[in-house]
């Protein structure tokens, strides 16, 4: 049976809960989950330490009727207590944001993957909440360069450079799943894969803000082999709703939550070149190319009703339009600076 509730457009209807905690909700997914809730008349705790997330993105949130930011570490052990709740849903964001910051901050990530998905998983027992984490797949393809040696990270090294970020992620979703099963928790799991817009910062290493980043400098927009990989893209706005819709139901199964439509790298950077104004060249690099991971989405269409509305072309138009404030070009301070988009 196909789910009939929405949270955005005319038929929009309100969503079941009153109160929700949002972890590493000032990040660039996190920060758009609060401002979907606090818009559908959900009270928001936004819990982020700032690592990664930024202040500027739920900037226009402060003030807002409902709305509280606790800027604190989820795998502290005193955060569950420090969260007043009550919540009737716990969406678990807290980590780090890609790969490269999984690289930068092993000891962070790994705290993030355990304590911190454990004391999240606390409150939401506490509460009798609704628990949602959100993972991403192993390999979205959503990174413009292969890891220099061409292997796929699964953990198995532990001094392999991604290995904290492999492990973050299938801890997190095993610890998860472990818990629904031992203790009956209304908790799942639902993957995004390469979700952009809006907020991501320019420095994550992924590949939009990556080419972005690249094409509003002047720089060469690096392709690796002949761009013809083919990847998905899933605009933010497609990527709430499915998160909702997720939320709003009780799988425990893992969903995944990614655009049907295909593209290729080529044109993806052709794109973003074209919508940017840039004179930057294209620039073939030789390098192993790592398997993409492709969302098998009929578990969401059938029994969520979610399906992806915004094509990846006008999804790179509005991210571009909202990172350039409608000009195609921006400040050098905008790409240069802290590395997080303007809200």
């Amino acid at each position: 049976m196909v789910a009939t509730t929405t949270f955005s457009g005319a038929g929009r209807s309100r969503p079941p809960w009153r109160r929700a905690l949002v972890t590493g909700g000032a990040g660039f997914l996190g920060s758009h989950l609060c401002e979907r809730l606090l818009d559908s008349e959900v009270e928001v705790d936004c819990l982020d330490n700032l690592s990664t997330g930024h202040a500027d993105n739920i900037g226009h949130l402060t003030g807002r009727p409902g709305f509280r930011l606790f800027e604190q570490d989820l795998a502290d052990p005193g955060c569950p207590g420090a969260l007043p709740g009550p919540y009737d849903l716990v969406l678990h964001l807290a980590g780090p944001a890609s790969p490269t910051d999984g690289r930068e901050r092993p000891v962070q990530t790994l705290e993030a993957g355990g304590p911190g998905t454990r004391n999240a998983l606390a409150v939401a027992d506490r509460d009798g909440a609704r628990f949602l984490l959100v993972s991403s797949p192993e390999d979205d393809g959503d990174t413009p360069l292969a890891p220099p040696s061409g292997e796929r990270v699964d953990g198995a090294d532990p001094l392999a450079a991604g290995t904290a970020y492999a492990e973050y992620r299938r801890f997190s979703e095993a610890l998860v799943a472990a818990h629904a099963g031992a203790h009956g928790s209304n908790a799942g799991i639902v993957r995004l894969f390469a979700a952009y817009g809006p907020r991501m910062r320019t420095d994550d290493g992924r590949m939009i803000p990556t080419f972005l980043r690249q094409a509003l400098a002047g720089e060469p927009v690096i392709v690796v082999g002949d761009g013809g990989r083919r990847c998905s893209l899933c605009y933010v706005d497609d990527a709430v709703e499915g998160v909702l819709l997720v939320a709003a139901g009780r799988s425990v199964r893992p969903v995944d939550i990614g655009a049907d439509e295909e593209t290729t790298v080529l044109e993806i950077a052709r794109r973003v070149i074209g919508l940017t104004g840039s004179d930057s060249p294209l620039e073939f690099v030789e390098a192993p190319a790592a398997g993409t991971a492709r969302p098998v989405t009929g578990f969401a269409h059938e029994l969520f009703g979610w399906s992806p509305k915004v094509t990846w072309e006008e999804g790179l138009e509005r991210t571009v339009a909202a990172l350039t404030g409608g000009s195609g070009r921006t400040p050098a301070a905008a790409v240069t600076g802290d590395g997080d988009w303007p809200p």
